[in-house]
């Protein structure tokens, strides 16, 4: 049996104009959410790529590097493998903590005006 969905806060008759949501798009408060949260992803997903990047490239074209055994048969490219996974779980955890503390209060003071709560 599907969920039944919430009814919505407000009749179609009062939900926000093209024109209100123009409008907040063009706020201050907006383009201040927009640059913070563009501030911290683009950099962060820039970096991400050129690292999955050099991974692949010395997979590629440092095998003798890639083969060096650390310990037993685990080598340099099983590290920095499973470093891969390590990153992207730290990623992701970093980014809910900056959005539940950054990103989230202003996003959520904007969406309460625009539904006519505060």
């Amino acid at each position: 049996m599907p969920a039944e969905t919430p009814p919505p806060s407000k009749s179609p008759a009062q939900l926000p104009s093209t024109e209100e949501f123009v409008a907040v798009q063009e706020s201050a408060e907006f383009g201040e959410l927009r640059r913070s949260y563009r501030g911290f992803a683009f950099p962060l997903t820039f970096a991400f790529i050129a690292w999955y990047l050099l991974y692949v490239l010395l997979s590629n074209y440092a095998g003798d590097f890639m083969g060096t055994k650390l310990f037993g048969n685990f080598n340099v490219a099983m590290a920095l493998g499973l470093a891969q996974f390590l990153t992207t779980f730290l990623i992701a955890w970093w980014y809910a903590r900056v959005a539940a503390d950054r990103f989230d209060p202003k996003a959520d003071a904007i969406k309460s005006r625009m539904e006519g709560g505060a």
